[in-house]
């Protein structure tokens, strides 16, 4: 009986808050990345085609929805690497779950920025795809297969930043859940 009890001991605290640590460290370093891969993708897509002898031009600064996906994943970047800076160089102030509240509260508006950026991207990207004949808008990606395939892997990697987020949000949620009142 002893031995099987000394088999399933119970983690330390050290092991698991080092567990959970680098879990966030892991977290968001991807958030990073994949907000950095979105925001780039999206900058630089564009896409000249002529028809007709008339030149037409996709950029992602012509539709206000994809100015804003842009600079939502831009500021989601900025602002989980300053996140990021500060929960590995100053790791003893989160030790405190009361700062993990204010981590809640950051990641669950970065979660809802790039999700927001995401739905505009979407309903816009939709259009594009499939047009509208209610309205009369024309799809173009028959003609800006290119240009709409980078808006397509720059919106996937802003759905990821949005898992990660999510998690984040979660873990944030659950450390901070020890706040002694």
């Amino acid at each position: 009986m002893a031995n099987t009890e000394a088999k399933f001991q119970q983690n330390p605290p050290q092991k698991t808050q080092n567990l959970f640590f680098g879990a966030q460290i892991c977290l968001r370093i991807l958030a990073v990345a994949s907000t950095l891969a979105a925001t780039w993708i999206i900058l630089t897509s564009k896409q000249s085609i002529e028809i007709i002898g008339i030149t037409f031009e996709a950029r992602y600064s012509y539709s206000p929805a994809f100015k804003f996906f842009a600079l939502a994943n831009a500021l989601a970047c900025a602002l989980s690497a300053t996140t990021l800076f500060l929960v590995f160089f100053f790791r003893r102030i989160f030790l405190n779950p009361a700062n993990y509240f204010i981590l809640f509260l950051h990641d669950l508006s970065l979660l809802s920025l790039v999700l927001s950026g995401c739905a505009a991207a979407t309903a816009v990207g939709y259009v594009g795809q499939y047009g509208n004949s209610h309205a009369g808008w024309s799809r173009i990606c028959d003609h800006f297969e290119k240009y709409c395939k980078r808006v397509t892997t720059s919106a996937a990697f802003s759905y990821l930043a949005v898992l990660f987020f999510l998690v984040l949000t979660i873990l944030s949620a659950s450390k901070s859940r020890q706040i002694q009142v």
